[in-house]
């Protein structure tokens, strides 16, 4: 019985020794990463607290956020109009195609919106975690309408 016992460990032994520890690591069946594209920063500018100005370039409002659909494509921004300091102001979504940019990427200029104030006043007020209405390019009003997110299982 010993003679088998140390049989065995003696193949066991062996074996490992041939073969090397397995370890799993986190990285393992991972592809490889992409390489990082490096972009001039004198090019690149953010939007949000830009200025949106109108047609005739008075300053109506800043961009303070972004709304994403599911799939990550920009489908509205979000723009506190009017007010002082926070007061009297009405933040508005409107849809991202309504927004002209022109070279206020390339330069300092301002980020332009082809709506009037009367249009501005038809639309829906944007409250966070309320349905959510864009106005678009034209004045129209569209609901934006995303499928719920499936809760996840514990």
């Amino acid at each position: 019985m010993r003679a088998r016992c140390f049989a065995m460990v003696f193949i066991w032994a062996a074996i490992s020794s041939i073969t090397g520890p397995q370890v799993l690591r986190a990285d393992d069946g991972v592809q490889p990463k992409p390489p990082a594209a490096t972009v001039d920063g004198t090019s690149v500018r953010g939007i949000l607290g830009r200025a949106v100005q109108d047609a005739d370039g008075k300053e109506m409002g800043r961009i303070i956020d972004v709304v994403v659909d599911p799939a990550g494509r920009v489908r509205a921004a979000i723009i506190d109009f009017g007010g002082f300091l926070g007061v009297g102001s009405r933040k508005i979504a409107v849809e991202w195609s309504a927004l002209h940019f022109g070279s206020a990427v390339q330069h300092e200029g301002d980020i332009r919106l082809a709506l009037t104030q009367d249009e501005l006043k038809a639309a829906p007020e944007y409250k966070e975690g309320n349905p959510v209405t864009i106005i678009g390019s034209t004045g129209a009003l569209e609901p934006l309408n995303f499928p719920s997110a499936a809760t996840p299982e514990k």
